[in-house]
């Protein structure tokens, strides 16, 4: 499990800790040097009453909420701050850096669930094996950062088609492992799911609640989030996509409408 309860214990062996000002002198120091302009960002769910949800994104993209029921927006801060602050202290520790060490562990135990070879670039244990490679020295929540671009591009079936036009494993990596997932990349796959809403209507609203209900559950495990969230933001963009193209469509037809009626002499002021 991601949460230390070690740390959980420590933080809370007096209600005078500040669990948020604690996160922001941590990232404070750790970015030093660095622009401290969005150093965190809180977001709190929409909710007209409890339990309330919050969430809190570090520097990188790493997203955290609280896993616990709170009765009000500040306490639900206050417990995203508290998973955020153990998760990156935990990140800190050695054993979280990715090392040569690390990497042969992490791809012995991969093939003790497949017979494929890791040093083979076209299988996916391979693909994780040059993935980790190129992120030696650097912890496992930065790798977990670039991981979700890849998740997100696997769930939208865009490593699909890269694969379907022979787009070779080393170059997706190449390209996407340098790539932020910023607004461009969100439009791009709210529009992949947009042309899916059009050719069978309903299926975003059905792979909404999915995506919502694997959000809840991830976060009460206490776990990183951003693919999870991610994915219900991109298609809640792409349905109210959808219901913006449907409201302008009936808008179309009633003024071709009155257009016709007014062209045929049919109807007069």
């Amino acid at each position: 499990m991601a949460v230390s309860f070690y740390f959980d214990t420590h933080l809370y062996l007096t209600g005078a800790v500040n669990v948020v000002a604690m996160l922001h002198n941590f990232w404070e120091q750790r970015q030093a040097g660095q622009s401290n302009e969005s150093l965190l960002l809180y977001e709190s769910a929409s909710s007209p009453g409890p339990p309330f949800v919050c969430y809190v994104t570090l520097p990188g993209g790493s997203c955290f909420g609280n896993y616990k029921v709170c009765d009000s927006q500040a306490e639900a801060r206050r417990d995203a701050a508290r998973v955020a602050l153990m998760n990156s202290l935990v990140n800190e520790l050695p054993c979280r850096h990715i090392s040569p060490q690390f990497i042969a562990q992490s791809l012995q135990q991969a093939a003790t669930h497949s017979a494929v070879n890791a040093h083979d670039s076209s299988t996916s244990i391979g693909t994780y094996s040059l993935l980790l490679h190129s992120y030696i020295g650097r912890t496992m929540l930065e790798f977990q950062e670039m991981m979700t671009v890849f998740q997100l591009l696997h769930w939208n079936g865009t490593l699909k088609a890269l694969r379907e036009r022979q787009c070779s494993r080393q170059s997706v990596i190449n390209y996407y492992s340098q790539q932020g997932l910023d607004e461009y990349m969100r439009s791009s796959l709210a529009l992949d799911w947009l042309g899916r809403e059009q050719r069978s209507p309903g299926r975003l609203g059905e792979e909404l609640q999915v995506a919502q209900r694997e959000l809840v559950l991830a976060r009460r495990r206490g776990i990183e989030l951003r693919f999870y969230k991610e994915k219900t933001e991109i298609l809640s963009l792409a349905l109210s996509q959808a219901y913006i193209q449907h409201y302008l469509s009936e808008k179309f037809m009633i003024v071709t409408d009155y257009v016709e009626c007014w062209m045929t002499g049919s109807w007069r002021l």
